[in-house]
């Protein structure tokens, strides 16, 4: 008898499968289908559970339309520049370099040992030059257009290490590093105009085949809102502040201005009487996050002293200064209508201000938010909010009152003061104007440094490499940019790459493209917003500079959930909860039990708990499939009698794998195996078992179809052998049930043969005393009501 050793089995195919490079694509006549997964960050720990995931439900699907004849590319790559590997370098004194090159390493043997459907010689690194290069050659386009730009933005910044501090590395206000009060200092930035496409980005979000909740979590983000700017003055002081809303119906109950403590005007608007409360406040909303800013909690504020006309009701308003307004919406102002906006309210009432409502409320709220009738409004009052609108827009002309459309999105800040990222291929002349770095002379390489941290005034540390620094444009001598690019921009355009990794002379091949892409389905469990969205933008851009023939670059998307601790709980390396594949694997699993429990767990898109006994009763399953083909002494004779299961089973696993219902597909397969081995076995069936097993565990179904002689082709079903030739009738006396009838499903017209057999039965007959009084057999129902 043969024993199931799922490690000898995995070895053996892996070796054929990279030796054969059974996965390598190519562009023929068949139809294609591209699926990838998120480029993840090679980390030091390596694969983690939730890779496994991630990476399988990818490897299911590109297996599945492999053998249902489809030309399948599925790649894979790794999105290496950022912090970690910065900050493990300043910590450890290992260039990024060298610890990129050996995560990667780590992460290709783990991916390999999991014997995934991946073409190779497509590899990406987000921080190979011969990649980079061409990320560059974006960033240029984007350049050359006027949508990628400078203008000057707050940093978070540590006084006492003299540098900036990513978002990540600030801690409840104060440095990761050294733990000092961080403060927000202004500096020029580099952005890409993403705003521009907000209209087209907005308006095709539901046309695409996407997860609600991720068309959601977009549309929210781009936050289109349609209201009007007015220009309020302000009393005594030839100065005029914009405010952006979107309900100038009620322009009537604005009692107060309030600004964002960035606000420009704040030193004109603040009165001798004021200027040291008003300096102290600013001083510490700026540190606080946009986040911290936004929770509903007490709001804070101060007076500047001066003070705000409204110019329907000719009232002087004060202006105050709060952090619940932010900068970066509308124009970092608010006309606050406290009777019909709740944070106005919470506003007014802490600093006893003057709430009048102006909207007929009918709740008893005493902040109704709604429309309805105006009130309290003059010339207004009885029109509803949609008729006063236009009103009072045309009352106030143009001149102080227009309609505007603004959006919650910003411009994509892209300048990073790190070392590890893509070079920004821009110099600076004499004078400071920023230069494209001539495209023959991309890539601009990142340079060997020592010291990785930036230096003391803010800049990365490429500003320490000075013979790096200077660089020859057209014969004028200039500065490089000392700025590395946001990874993102590195992950927003290799889907592209993809389809022509080893091009040297464009970013993509233009040919290829109209092979292979658009990407059919993409795979992921983040990035629910930023870099969907940026890909987005880019794809869009990039279309309309004639590189793209398409305008959206992901037709499928599947956001699958985690893999969390056994508790229930987050795994994390400092909780010490964290499972290694590879353990899992060489305990004696093997990867075949590892990738199938994964997607047996639970629905793909919901998050999942980890269970040691869950994937031991996987690891049963496959022995029990290893020893219908390799230990059953005999098979049936013919494959008639599991014919019915056979085509049911083969209809329930293509349509489970299509909808993306991987876990019913492999309980499909395990009722198929318990039937098998309740009737027994014929060939066909062990052929069909081991096809329909191959996406899941492809290497024990590839050893069993190799042992049959078979190839893996994905087996069709007939819809007639789908009907049973037999049917069950259930038997009741005086409504409980006494016995089960199996006739042939031409009997069931014949009501008399059906009483004949239900009144043979020997449990019925035990509970009838003579002739019954009455049988009724429904019209349709497969149940016979005796009544004794």
């Amino acid at each position: 008898m043969e024993r199931y050793n799922p490690i000898k089995i995995e070895e053996k195919w892996q070796k054929i499968w990279e030796k054969e490079q059974t996965f390598k694509a190519k562009e023929d006549s068949k139809e294609k289908m591209f699926l990838a997964e998120m480029f993840p960050y090679p980390s030091g720990a390596g694969l983690h559970v939730g890779h496994v995931r991630n990476f399988s439900i990818v490897d299911v699907l590109a297996r599945f339309y492999s053998q249902n004849g489809k030309n399948v590319l599925r790649p894979f790559g790794y999105d290496t520049f950022g912090l970690p590997a910065e900050n493990y370098a300043i910590k450890t004194g290992i260039s990024p370099k060298a610890a990129t090159k050996n995560n990667i390493e780590n992460f290709r043997k783990q991916a390999k040992r999991l014997g995934y459907y991946i073409d190779w010689t497509r590899e990406l690194n987000t921080s190979d030059p011969e990649y980079y290069r061409w990320t560059q050659w974006c960033f240029l386009q984007l350049f050359k257009k006027g949508l990628a730009y400078q203008k000057e933005s707050y940093q978070w910044w540590c006084p006492n290490d003299q540098t900036v501090l990513a978002n990540e590395q600030v801690e409840n206000g104060h440095c990761w590093r050294c733990g000092a009060e961080v403060e927000k200092k202004k500096m020029k930035q580099w952005f890409f105009k993403i705003t521009a496409y907000a209209d087209e980005l907005l308006a095709e979000i539901d046309s695409l085949n996407w997860p609600e909740k991720i068309k959601t979590m977009q549309k929210n983000w781009i936050g289109r809102s349609e209201g009007a700017n007015v220009k309020f003055e302000v009393a005594g002081k030839d100065l005029k502040i914009d405010i952006f809303t979107t309900r100038i119906d009620t322009i009537c109950g604005a009692t107060f201005l309030v600004l964002a403590p960035e606000h420009a005007l704040i030193p004109e608007l603040t009165t001798p009487e004021t200027q040291a409360q008003v300096a102290e406040y600013c001083a510490n909303a700026i540190k606080k996050s946009e986040i911290e800013r936004q929770e509903n909690k007490e709001k804070t504020g101060v007076f500047t002293g001066s003070f705000a006309i409204n110019l329907l009701t000719k009232e002087q308003i004060p202006i105050w200064i709060s952090d619940y307004v932010l900068i970066n919406y509308g124009d970092g102002a608010v006309m606050a209508v406290p009777a019909h906006d709740e944070r106005d309210f919470a506003f007014a009432e802490k600093y006893q201000l003057q709430i009048k409502p102006v909207i007929e409320n009918p709740t008893e709220e005493p902040c109704f938010h709604g429309e309805g009738k105006l009130i309290n409004s003059g010339e207004f009052n009885g029109y509803s909010s949609e008729e006063a609108r236009a009103k009072i827009l045309e009352k106030l002309g143009a001149k102080v009152a227009e309609k505007k459309v603004t959006y919650r999105m910003r411009d994509w800040l892209i300048s990073r003061q790190r070392y590890w990222g893509c070079p920004i291929p821009i110099a600076y002349d004499k004078n400071g104007e920023p230069h494209a770095i001539p495209e023959e002379q991309l890539p601009v390489v990142l340079p060997e440094v020592s010291d990785f941290r930036p230096d003391k005034t803010g800049r990365s540390a490429l500003a320490k490499a000075k013979d790096w620094l200077k660089v020859t444009i057209n014969g004028e001598e200039m500065t490089r940019e000392t700025d590395t690019l946001d990874g993102y921009a590195c992950s927003s355009w290799y889907l592209w790459r993809y389809a022509s990794p080893h091009d040297k002379n464009a970013a993509w091949d233009q040919e290829a493209i109209k092979y292979w892409e658009p990407l059919d389905i993409y795979c992921g469990g983040d990035h629910a917003v930023a870099h969907l969205l940026y890909v987005r933008f880019w794809c869009k851009f990039f279309a309309d500079e004639g590189y793209l023939p398409f305008r959206e670059p992901v037709k499928k998307l599947l956001y699958n959930g985690y893999i969390n601790a056994p508790d229930g709980k987050k795994m994390s390396k400092s909780k010490g909860n964290v499972i290694d594949p590879l353990d899992v694997i060489d305990s004696g699993y093997g990867a075949d039990t590892l990738r199938t429990y994964e997607l047996f767990i639970g629905p793909y898109n919901e998050d999942a708990a980890w269970s040691t006994t869950a994937i031991g009763g996987v690891y049963r399953f496959l022995n029990r499939c290893f020893n219908l083909a390799f230990n059953q002494s005999e098979r049936l004779p013919s494959d008639n009698q599991t014919a019915q299961i056979r085509h049911k089973t083969i209809k329930k696993v293509t349509q489970d794998i299509e909808s993306n219902n991987f876990n019913t597909a492999v309980a499909a397969l395990m009722e198929y195996v318990n039937d098998l081995y309740k009737i027994g076995v014929h060939k066909t069936d062990i052929v069909v078992l081991a096809k329909l097993l191959k996406p899941f565990a492809p290497h024990l179904a590839s050893e069993i179809l190799e042992s049959e002689q078979e190839n893996d082709t994905w087996p069709t079903y007939d819809e007639k052998m789908l009907v049973s030739d037999s049917v069950q009738l259930i038997v009741q006396v005086n409504g409980k049930v006494r016995a089960k009838l199996e006739i042939a499903a031409t009997d069931l017209q014949d009501e008399e043969k059906i009483k004949t057999l239900a009144l043979a039965e020997e449990n019925v007959k035990k509970y009838l005393s003579g002739e019954p009084k009455k049988i009724i057999i429904p019209k349709g129902a497969k149940l016979i009501n005796i009544v004794a």
